[in-house]
């Protein structure tokens, strides 16, 4: 008789979208984010943070400063984006898990890369300009969006193997 406690396909990619965020450096926020084919193989990972050959020791993480140029956003490259330039396949058609809702940006790159569903668990940024554009995007280009509500909200991965 199977197993009946395995985890489901959202479940299971949210996990790798949740563990690839614990790549970010960044101090106050880690994001991930998988994209998946209507196969529900993974055709593209990423995370928050600078960009390749960019010194995370030289540039600034912090979040606030007179001089925006002294805070991390001109220089960190969101997850989401990451994610589409390290996709491996065609994205037409695809669905990218994330923990947060995308900005703006991103969402303007999920569009244009053909992802059409992205799945997410936190909206907490839902009454700032920047989501309020990208849901008005998302539904004139017809990408659908839903929250992920989880009723296990931890999943352990342990390490040791049996020998």
């Amino acid at each position: 008789m199977k197993r009946k406690d395995y985890i489901s396909w959202d479940e299971y990619f949210m996990g790798i979208a949740l563990l690839s965020a614990k790549r970010s450096k960044d101090p106050s926020t880690q994001v991930g984010a998988c994209i998946v084919n209507q196969y529900n193989k993974i055709v593209g990972i990423g995370y928050n943070g600078f960009p390749i050959g960019c010194d995370d020791d030289q540039l600034p993480w912090s979040k606030s400063s007179d001089n925006a140029n002294e805070t991390k956003y001109p220089y960190v490259v969101h997850a989401e984006a990451n994610a589409i330039l390290n996709s491996t396949k065609d994205l037409h058609g695809a669905r990218i898990y994330v923990a947060l809702f995308p900005c703006n940006e991103c969402t303007k790159l999920l569009i244009q890369s053909g992802i059409r569903e992205i799945i997410y668990l936190s909206d907490k940024y839902k009454d700032t300009d920047s989501v309020k554009a990208s849901k008005k995007m998302l539904d004139m280009a017809g990408v659908t969006y839903r929250q992920l509500v989880l009723e296990d909200k931890n999943i352990v991965i342990d390490f040791t193997v049996d020998s």
